[in-house]
């Protein structure tokens, strides 16, 4: 009954939204709100900013977009202030078609589809409002019955800019029905819909010896000819095609440097001007974005060819790169398998992330600066600093390669790996070896790539692996580390003290007999060795730790041992050499003493309750680290 009520509560919403009126009264809702007259690319703009806008390390980030797309910040920021936000200003930038270029499952469908998706959602709200000519085939906007010699007067009485004229079929019925009285044409609110067939439309080209032109711009209605006794009369034409049901809204062109020759002629008017030819009519005004999408072969064979010359300069186009975030990698796959049925296998933590370092390695490009290399790359653009790298250098490796993320591992391709591990028999349970493994078997199947290709992505297989290797022995070791925070912390103290003394060259007391004593150079050592700063170096690392800690000091901020990625590396890699024996002895023993299995049994009850691992790979983790440590 929950459900029914649900059920009538929409259908009252629905009859909530309808409106009908006049022209004249059309009029009034036009004075109270300007806003439902704006064209096509201003709402589509306004759609994309009225869900919020933040920045981001100085980079615009979209919530319009926030629940699809990842790691595609700069990119989208792109899409919105260079083209729709420029467009929705009326400047030129909106007689041009939009084309997404990028590599296979970057993206660029996604975008459509949300900003379709994201049209149909805005109609039905207060912003987003539009009316149209009732029985217009082209869902016309009403304003354009204004004559064009009143627009002047209109504009400086309403402040509201027209563009545009009545449409063949609209200009007939004022004449015949409505004997030029356009005060009395009556108007409705629409809705657009993609099902419907409203402001939002898709074209597909095929067989071009087949496929007609009509699909485009509407057909003559044979039907109808004996009754009306001519092809130029209106009545006798359909007004069906996708640039006509698509008016005030957008139409994807899929596949479009693919289409015949006489299917883009109608883009070049219309991009241009703003209407395009159909039938024996004059031009129809058409107020829409124009939206395709292509790989960068096809682009550049379409570039290549100077026929087309006049349709590549009324084209935007915006680059649509592979993601190269670890972490926004990860979160693809995780929006792509909750989408599927196989939520009730359990995914162990870091599975997902092996996977995305194998992508994203494939998709970087070799640096030529000294000290750099793809691992270090991947983790800097992940957000993470490396040594003699910040992220204040990310702006001049990405300079350096430009074409960067247009190639590499698709996400498709790791999905469809990802879901052959899942779908295996009996399967509870899958970790990053299974996901490595599978990923790897897909490269043996796999017809198009070379053999030197195919050696290139299994060394990335291997880094993915040994990148594994080291967050499992460190997930492992925070285990056996009852207090891991605790001992840090008191790990981090001690070092500081004793930084601290050498650096202003005093003494340390002794906290139980009040002795004076030198700073603790052997414990220094012990973690500064563990991140490879050299005895000449140490007084530089140093002193630069003092004044962090200092800075932290002066705004009253906390510094612990998190406050520093190399001295928190430094203090991890001590308190888990210190443990290391231990760990190796209790993960790898055959038959575990009582006092082992104990510890044994904790440390997979931590892993459950506090790492996000089920009973099967925690017992698979400790399995395997055993093994890595005894190597």
């Amino acid at each position: 009954m929950e459900f029914l009520n649900k059920l009538e509560n929409y259908r009252q919403r629905e009859r909530d939204l309808a409106w009908e009126g006049t022209f004249r009264e059309y009029l009034h809702l036009v004075k109270e709100r300007p806003f439902i007259t704006q064209l096509a690319h201003s709402r589509i703009y306004n759609m994309i900013v009225s869900e919020g806008v933040e920045e981001v390390n100085g980079v615009k980030r979209y919530k319009f977009f926030s629940h699809e797309m990842f790691g595609l910040d700069k990119t989208l920021e792109t899409l919105v202030e260079e083209y729709f936000h420029s467009s929705a200003r009326r400047t030129e930038v909106r007689k041009r078609i939009l084309l997404l270029m990028g590599p296979v499952s970057g993206g660029k469908s996604t975008i459509v589809m949300m900003l379709k998706r994201g049209l149909e959602r805005f109609s039905r709200t207060e912003l987003g409002a539009l009316y149209a000519i009732k029985g217009c085939p082209m869902h016309e906007e009403p304003l354009h019955l204004i004559p064009k010699e009143l627009r002047e007067d209109f504009q400086q009485e309403y402040n509201v800019y027209i563009e545009g004229s009545l449409c063949p079929h609209c200009r007939m019925r004022l004449e015949t029905e409505w004997n030029g009285r356009i005060e009395d044409v009556p108007v409705e609110r629409i809705f657009f819909s993609e099902e419907n067939r409203v402001g939002v439309g898709t074209f597909s080209p095929s067989d071009p010896k087949s496929q007609d032109i009509a699909d485009l711009t509407g057909s003559i209605d044979f039907s109808t000819i004996s009754e009306y006794g001519s092809e130029s009369d209106p009545r006798a034409y359909r007004f069906d095609g996708e640039l006509n049901k698509a008016n005030r809204g957008m139409m994807e062109f899929q596949e479009m440097l693919k289409a015949d020759e006489k299917f883009l002629w109608n883009l070049l008017s219309l991009s241009q001007e703003g209407n395009f030819k159909a039938g024996r009519f004059a031009l129809i005004s058409a107020d829409e974005l124009i939206c395709a999408h292509t790989n960068e072969s096809e682009y550049k064979g379409f570039v290549s060819n100077k026929k087309n010359e006049a349709l590549i300069s009324r084209m935007i186009v915006v680059r649509v790169p592979y993601n190269l975030k670890v972490t926004d990698e990860v979160r693809i796959y995780e929006k792509l398998i909750s989408q599927s049925d196989l939520r009730h296998i359990h995914i162990a933590p870091h599975a997902l992330r092996a996977a995305a370092t194998f992508s994203i390695l494939s998709r970087l490009k070799e640096s030529k600066k000294q000290g750099m290399d793809l691992v270090k790359k991947m983790r800097l653009y992940d957000g993470e600093d490396v040594e003699g790298f910040k992220q204040k250098d990310l702006v001049e490796l990405q300079n350096e390669a430009i074409d960067e993320g247009m190639s590499g591992a698709d996400p498709r391709y790791v999905i469809n790996r990802l879901s052959s591990a899942l779908i295996r028999k009996d399967t509870v349970c899958i970790n990053a070896l299974d996901v490595l493994r599978a990923i790897k078997d897909g490269l043996d199947q796999h017809p198009s790539i070379s053999k030197e290709e195919r050696e290139r992505l299994l060394n990335y297989i291997a880094i993915a692996r040994k990148e594994f290797d080291d967050i499992a022995k460190k997930e492992v070791q925070k285990a056996f580390v009852y207090a891991y925070e605790e001992s840090a912390r008191t790990l981090l103290n001690n070092y500081l003290d004793n930084v601290e003394a050498f650096c202003n060259g005093t003494k340390l007391k002794d906290p139980i007999t009040d002795e004076e004593m030198d700073p603790d150079e052997k414990l220094m050592r012990s973690i500064e060795e563990q991140i490879g700063i050299s005895e000449n170096a140490k007084k530089a690392f140093r002193e630069e730790i003092l004044i962090r800690l200092s800075t932290y000091a002066r705004k009253g901020k906390s510094f612990d041992y998190t406050s520093h990625d190399r001295l928190k590396e430094a203090i991890e890699k001590k308190l888990f050499a210190d443990l290391k024996d231990v760990v190796k002895i209790t993960t790898s023993s055959r038959t575990p003493n009582a006092e082992q299995l104990k510890r044994m049994n904790e440390v997979t009850a931590r892993l459950i309750e506090h790492h996000g691992y089920c009973h099967v790979c925690a017992n698979e983790l400790l399995r395997y680290t055993g093994s890595l440590l005894n190597r």
